[in-house]
């Protein structure tokens, strides 16, 4: 059976350019720039990058980010908290928003 995702189709991600050649490089350019060390290093970025793809379930960028947290250091204990993170995080955003009900309950109760 042939699948939506194609591994192999990550490495066609450079070629965005080809439609706009000047907003595909200038996404590059601010792409390198907030992943390079800063006060966050690599390592944490890819993590933090890793945690992201799975809240926005992204397939190409679980698998680009699993990668790069292995060449960066990181291993499948940190990666997974770093899930975690990002579910618990992803609940709690959908939990929060119960006050909105809540809200319109009792305002409707009242």
């Amino acid at each position: 059976m042939d699948v939506y995702y194609k591994s192999e189709d990550l490495k066609k991600f450079g070629n965005i350019t080809r439609v706009n050649k000047e907003l595909g490089e200038k996404y590059f350019e601010y792409y390198g720039k907030v992943m390079a060390a800063g006060a966050l290093s690599e390592r944490e970025k890819a993590l933090i990058a890793l945690a992201v793809a799975h809240t926005l379930k992204c397939p190409y960028c679980i698998e680009a980010y699993t990668d790069a947290c292995l060449t960066k250091g990181a291993d499948e204990e940190q990666m997974s908290e770093a899930v975690h993170v990002a579910a618990a995080m992803a609940a709690g955003v959908t939990l929060v928003h119960s006050t909105q009900m809540m809200n319109k309950i009792d305002e409707t109760l009242i």
